[in-house]
C-alpha cells in the first residue's frame, strides 16, 4: 500500500532547520555589528601575540575553503558560496591586521564586520525566500 506523505508531516523538521539557520545568521550579524562597533570606537590594537590573529585568519580561510568543498544540493548552492566566500574574506581581513600598518587595523576590522553583517542579512533573506 502506497502512502503519500503530506507536506504537514515534513514541515516541522524543515521549519526547525530553517529556524536554526536563521539563528546562526543572526549570530553572525551580531558578531559583524560588534566588529564594526570595535572598529568605530578605535579600541583595536595589535595584541601582544600577533600569532593569534594569524591563526584566527588562517582558521577562517580554512573553514571557508572547507565549506566550498562540501557537496550541497543545487538549491542551496548560492547559500554555500555566500557562506564560504564570506569566511574567506573575513579570514583575509583578519590575517591582514598584524601584517599591515597599525593604522589600518580599525579599517580592516570594520570591513570584516561589514562582510559578516551583509552575509547575515543576505543569508537570512535567502532562507526566508526558500520557505
Amino acid at each position: 500500500m502506497n502512502v503519500a506523505i503530506s507536506s504537514r508531516e515534513t514541515s516541522p523538521a524543515a521549519t526547525s532547520a530553517n529556524l536554526f539557520r536563521l539563528l546562526n545568521e543572526f549570530i553572525l550579524l551580531l558578531l559583524g555589528a560588534l566588529l564594526i562597533l570595535l572598529a568605530l570606537t578605535r579600541r583595536v590594537g595589535l595584541p601582544a601575540r600577533p600569532a593569534a590573529l594569524v591563526f584566527l585568519g588562517v582558521l577562517f580561510i580554512y573553514w571557508g575553503v572547507r565549506a566550498w568543498m562540501r557537496r550541497e544540493p543545487e538549491t542551496s548552492r548560492v547559500q554555500m558560496h555566500l557562506r564560504a566566500g564570506s569566511l574567506v574574506l573575513v579570514g583575509l581581513f583578519v590575517l591582514g591586521i598584524p601584517l599591515l600598518p597599525l593604522g589600518d587595523a580599525n579599517l580592516l576590522l570594520g570591513i570584516a564586520g561589514s562582510v559578516l553583517v551583509l552575509r547575515g542579512m543576505v543569508s537570512a533573506l535567502l532562507v526566508l525566500k526558500k520557505n
